[in-house]
C-alpha cells in the first residue's frame, strides 16, 4: 500500500498574509452592512410572507397552467423562532 502524504497548506509570505487579512476584514465589514439591511427590511418581509400564505390559500398557488391548488392551512409552515440567516 502506498504511503499517504500528509496535507499541508503551502507557506504564504507576508505581503500574502496581509492582503489576506486586509481582504477578509473587509468582507466582515460588507457582510454586516447585508445583515443589517436585511434586518431592516424584517417587518417588510414578514408582511410580504403573511399576504403569500394567505394568497395560496385563498387564491391558491399555480400547479399547472392555470390550474390553481389551494393549500390547506394545516400544510402552512410555521414561521420560524430564530432569526434569518446571511450566509456568504
Amino acid at each position: 500500500m502506498a504511503q499517504r502524504v500528509q496535507d499541508k497548506k503551502p507557506k504564504r509570505n507576508k505581503s500574502a498574509e496581509a492582503w489576506i487579512k486586509e481582504n477578509v476584514a473587509e468582507q466582515k465589514v460588507r457582510y454586516k452592512a447585508i445583515v443589517d439591511e436585511m434586518e431592516a427590511l424584517w417587518p417588510k418581509r414578514r408582511k410580504w410572507y403573511k399576504e403569500f400564505l394567505q394568497v395560496i390559500q385563498t387564491r391558491g398557488w399555480n400547479m399547472d397552467g392555470d390550474n390553481l391548488l389551494k393549500i390547506p392551512k394545516k400544510d402552512i409552515p410555521k414561521e420560524p423562532k430564530r432569526k434569518h440567516k446571511v450566509v456568504f
